[in-house]
């Protein structure tokens, strides 16, 4: 009976740890449908992540003092609940207290969850469940999120956590777990929880500003955008049989990953076009630094350490407040870049309808309302779409008005290809900072 409960404990910690970037892919929707602004919407993102990074230790204190299977239970049951209420809420203030609870019921259940795991697997096989879950979980989220959001709507992608949730709670209840009265005798592992939450700031670019620049900025659906970016997932499950080949050193295998990090960011700042292929390579390096760096940064920071659950814990932390961190220093850089992309864009924009083979009253026409739309749309890459689809041309004028809002969507995919640039880079230093922690020696004990 234990045994068959227990992957729907490992599915709860893939979906909340999934759920640190499963809106990502959302976010436009959410900000159109709740009428937010871009800060505003990246709350969405930043409320969870941190409130989960700083209730994670907490909660194992918890446990320390408490049935592990109720603290659970009723983990999971708030993280349900919550999701049902993100999926009704009808502003972004609303949205965003509810993913603060969600979170926070996300932080007991992440902790609960790996010490049922233990008591049904095992002690090597039950943290070896809970670390894939989490690693699969994150890499899965931004695509499952983009594909619930075209199929369905941004709502979506709560709903349909609520269910497994609502099983969860009574398959945590059916595993009777003793709580871990261990002493705590080992310090946080510093240096592998470092390097977890640089890494984790350097993914935010990967896992949120990929998608904005997909969908925002190149004006993909969110379905292309998922497809486009399943490809860091599958690049992260292919990374361990990689790994299991080649069989490198932990610390080879680790600084191997930040590299490959670093490097698809790299790629990603220097883009050739807006052609979805180009993000292809990058991502799978991406990908692939993620499948050998996590899991063995978690296994190391909770290797040999007492108690089990607070050194867990404390690997939440790191990689969630980097997932905050990594939000505070990229959403101000490319917001900044976004508003210094618009006055040469719009000299751009008002070239081309100067030259565009219209009648001067259908170019006048056509450029107010492109300013009104550029006015409208301040701090996001606009969409001008509306601007023709309203514009009253004659028929012949058609042909020449189409080929102008491509060249203008061109223009724009360009700016804001350019506009996203800076951020990814400093995603690939952030990555070559964790390569950094890993690399530098260690300092030797004394006898």
């Amino acid at each position: 009976m234990r045994r068959a409960v227990a992957p729907l404990l490992a599915v709860t910690v893939a979906l909340v740890l999934a759920d640190s970037a499963v809106v990502t892919l959302a976010l436009p929707d959410i900000l159109r449908h709740l009428d937010a602004s871009v800060a505003q919407v990246a709350w969405v993102l930043i409320a969870f992540n941190l409130v989960l990074g700083l209730t994670a230790v907490p909660a194992a204190v918890v446990f320390a003092r408490s049935q592990p299977r109720v603290v659970s239970a009723a983990g999971i049951a708030v993280f349900a609940g919550s999701s049902a209420w993100c999926a009704v809420a009808q502003s972004i203030e609303v949205l965003i207290a509810a993913r603060c609870l969600q979170a926070l019921g996300g932080a007991l259940a992440l902790v609960g969850c790996l010490e049922l795991l233990v008591a049904v697997y095992g002690e090597r096989r039950g943290v070896a469940a809970w670390v894939t879950a989490g690693v699969v979980g994150t890499a899965i989220g931004p695509f499952a999120g983009g594909v619930l959001t075209e199929v369905f709507s941004w709502q979506a992608i709560f709903v349909v956590q609520v269910p497994f949730a609502a099983l969860a709670v009574p398959a945590a209840l059916a595993v009777a777990a003793t709580p871990d009265l261990t002493p705590d005798r080992h310090r946080p592992a510093l240096r592998p929880n470092l390097t977890l939450a640089l890494l984790s700031a350097a993914l935010t670019a990967a896992l949120f500003l990929l998608v904005l620049l997909l969908v925002e900025g190149w004006r993909q659906s969110p379905g292309v955008a998922a497809l486009t970016v399943s490809v860091v997932p599958v690049a992260a499950l292919a990374a361990r049989p990689l790994a299991r080949l080649l069989r490198p050193s932990h610390e080879v295998e680790v600084a191997s990953g930040c590299f490959l990090i670093a490097g698809g960011l790299a790629g990603l700042a220097i883009l050739p076009s807006a052609d979805l292929v180009w993000t292809i390579p990058p991502q799978a390096l991406i990908g692939l630094g993620l499948g050998l760096t996590v899991d063995q940064l978690t296994s190391r920071a909770m290797e040999m350490r007492l108690p089990r659950v607070r050194h867990a814990a404390w690997t939440i932390s790191a990689r969630h407040v980097g997932v905050v961190v990594g939000l505070m220093i990229l959403t101000p850089v490319f917001t900044a870049d976004l508003q210094d992309a618009q006055v040469p864009a719009q000299e751009a924009i008002t070239s081309l309808v100067l030259d565009a083979e219209l009648l001067p009253e259908d170019k006048i026409s056509i450029a107010e309302a492109l300013g009104g739309e550029l006015s409208q749309q301040q701090g996001r890459v606009p969409d001008l779409s509306h601007a023709f689809a309203t514009a009253d041309l004659p028929s012949e004028e058609r042909p020449a008005a189409a080929r102008l809002e491509r060249d203008l969507d061109a223009q724009l995919e360009r700016a804001a290809t350019w506009a996203f640039r800076d951020s990814f880079l400093i995603g690939a230093g952030l990555a070559l900072l964790a390569l950094l922690t890993v690399v530098w020696p260690h300092r030797r004990k004394t006898p």
